[in-house]
């Protein structure tokens, strides 16, 4: 058979993959790891895009720096690739522009939590209407295996090679405390809960945040002798315990320790543009205009 012959035959026989539409394939294969529990956060996150039903053209990702900071590259939407922890303050401003916009930042621990932790402060406090997914694999993995905000106690890492003593961040009770609307946890295993959770959440008006936990197969598996990937995925499998409405105060996860997943937070309150619009109506009175943002195609 000829070289055209083999061409043509190549191409009849390929098919497409399903999320072919919603992936920039020309930037395939990615970066990521054998194992890593990324690319299930990614199709899970796609599940939830179509599901949600909010068009593309209207819908912008953001990411900071490291491995899930990759994401926003991958995903064929408006995307933004920001600075090291700097995507939620960048996402607060894309919003602002354009309140229309449903704009999504999608991160790891290290950039959203510990580089990026205080704009995460802010953004759940004023209620900025941004959906937060953070991939949270315990570790800075894509900048040499550091502790992060997030490394469980006596976790070894490669500045903490005697154990991490610090006592870590739980992810939801931050986010709930500070006033996020909606606030969710599930593992990378549980892709299809995860998918519904991220479309709930994609839908809500306000700042929404859902953390998935990842396993970091090369740096936190080997430094900690935690096997496989896929070693680390049974662990999962085994030891979460889906609690939806649990106590926040409950929410904290140790070294190899059960994990309590599900949906905890979901309630109502305005968001920043709203109590805004609101405060300055009541003192400006008639010669208040509502803020809309600048840019209006309609």
């Amino acid at each position: 058979m000829s070289e055209v012959q083999l061409k043509k035959k190549k191409e009849e026989t390929e098919e497409e993959h399903p999320m072919e539409h919603l992936l920039r394939m020309e930037r395939m294969p990615h970066i990521w790891c054998p194992t890593c529990g990324i690319g299930t956060a990614v199709t899970a996150f796609l599940m939830a895009l179509e599901k949600s039903q909010i068009p593309l053209k209207d819908t912008a990702i953001v990411s900071g720096i490291g491995c899930t900071g990759r994401v926003a590259g991958y995903v064929k939407l408006d995307s933004f690739h920001s600075t090291h922890g700097r995507a939620i303050p960048f996402a607060t401003g894309l919003k602002l522009a354009n309140p229309k916009l449903k704009v999504v930042v999608f991160s790891g621990d290290g950039d959203i939590m510990g580089i990026g932790g205080n704009h995460f402060l802010h953004a759940a406090r004023r209620n900025m209407d941004l959906t937060v997914v953070c991939v949270n694999n315990f570790i800075y993995a894509m900048t040499g295996g550091q502790c992060a905000a997030t490394t469980p106690v006596t976790a070894n890492t490669s500045t903490s090679p005697y154990g991490n003593f610090e006592q870590p961040f739980s992810l939801p009770y931050l986010a709930a405390s500070c006033g996020a609307v909606y606030v969710a946890r599930w593992t990378a295993l549980d892709v299809r809960r995860l998918a519904k959770s991220l479309t709930e959440a994609l839908q809500k008006k306000g700042f929404s945040f859902v953390e998935i936990i990842c396993p970091c197969s090369t740096l936190y598996a080997r430094r900690n002798r935690l096997g496989t990937g896929l070693d680390l995925m049974k662990f999962y499998h085994d030891n979460s315990v889906i609690k939806h409405g649990a106590d926040l105060s409950e929410l904290d996860i140790s070294f190899q320790s059960k994990i309590v997943v599900g949906k905890f937070i979901d309630r109502e309150r305005p968001t920043f543009i709203e109590g805004v619009n609101q405060g300055l109506r009541g003192v400006l009175k008639d010669k208040f205009v509502e803020y809309g943002g600048p840019i209006d195609d309609d």
